[in-house]
Parts: structure tokens; C-alpha cells; sequence
């Protein structure tokens, strides 16, 4: 059998990733099985077990990847000549908000309370997204309000932590809208 480029590897892995976040949506992250998952994949259980050992890897590979999806939005708000102020980027990020990413967050989120292994992961995941809220609000401070880069760092703290609380605050609501209410918004 011929050997995956790491190219079809990569493609293989967010195929499978895909599949589980619909999968976590429509039946829950306790009730998806790997059986789920393969069957909604297309691909055997064997090649998910090639890239994943187990479901909380799959939880954690799908946090990730949609973790990545906002690292590369922030990143690009935050490199641009006028980065967007606190207002406007909590505006953009939700307006790029999932439901089906926003009720498997959400699910996550749950699970974290018993489960320490998905605790890390939600942790993690959301520290670092707060980490990119804060440089992108770091930058608008600089870029747009012209405060000297010593200042800033604090300033932006707190600015941040209350972006990223509204940001979670518009996550759990999208995820409790039943999705007849998601497309008549």
C-alpha cells in the first residue's frame, strides 16, 4: 500500500475532524461514538486510529482547528495598518461564529467540568485565544489610539478579557438557538 504525503495526511485529518464536529453537533460528545464518526467520514476505523488514538484526541484536533481558523483571522486583524478596535473585533469574530462550531464549543465546555483531560484542552484553547485577542487589541492601542508599545500591556488586559467574556457570551447563545431560529436570523 503506498504511504500518505504528509500533504494527504493533512487532508485526511481535517476530513476526519469535519466529520466529528458534525457528528459532536447533532448527536453530542458523549453520545458520538468512532462508529459515528467513520460512518460519517466515509474513511474506515482504521484510518481514523491512524491519525487519532481515541475521541478526546479527536476533541482535541477539532478544537484546534477551529482555534487555528480564528488565530489566522486575529492575526490578520492585528498585522493590518489599522487594526480594528475593541468594538468592531468583537463584532467580526461574532460574526464568523459557527452554530454548529458554537454548540460543539459549548458541549465541550460541559464536558470540561468532569472530565480532566477536556478541561486542558478548553483551558488551553481558551487561553490562547485570549492571548490573540489581547496582541490584537495590543496592536490597535499602538497602531490606531498611538500608545507607547511600554503602556500597553496592561492596558489591554482588561479590554481583551471583557472582548473574549462577550465573544463567549455570543458562543453559548448561538448554540441554545434552535436552528429554525438560525435561519430566519
Amino acid at each position: 500500500m503506498p504511504r500518505l504525503t504528509e500533504t494527504r495526511k493533512e487532508l485526511r485529518r481535517t476530513q476526519i475532524t469535519e466529520a466529528a464536529v458534525r457528528c459532536f453537533d447533532r448527536n453530542g460528545l458523549e453520545r458520538t461514538s468512532i462508529a459515528d464518526i467513520t460512518a460519517e467520514s466515509g474513511l474506515s476505523a482504521g484510518s481514523i486510529y491512524t491519525h487519532y488514538r481515541n475521541k478526546a484526541d479527536l476533541v482535541r484536533a477539532a478544537a484546534r482547528e477551529v482555534l487555528a481558523r480564528r488565530a489566522d483571522v486575529l492575526g490578520e486583524y492585528a498585522a493590518g495598518d489599522v487594526p480594528p478596535g475593541p468594538d468592531e473585533l468583537l463584532s467580526r469574530l461574532i460574526a464568523a461564529i459557527d452554530p454548529a462550531e458554537a454548540r460543539v464549543g459549548v458541549q465541550t465546555w460541559g464536558e470540561a467540568t468532569t472530565d480532566p483531560a477536556i478541561r486542558d484542552i478548553v483551558v488551553d484553547m481558551t487561553d490562547r485565544m485570549r492571548a490573540m485577542v489581547h496582541d490584537c487589541v495590543m496592536a490597535w492601542l499602538v497602531k490606531v489610539e498611538h500608545r507607547a508599545p511600554a503602556e500597553v500591556r496592561e492596558r489591554a488586559a482588561p479590554i481583551a478579557h471583557r472582548v473574549m467574556a462577550l465573544y463567549q457570551a455570543e458562543l453559548l447563545y448561538t448554540a441554545l438557538r434552535s436552528p429554525t431560529e438560525e435561519t430566519a436570523s
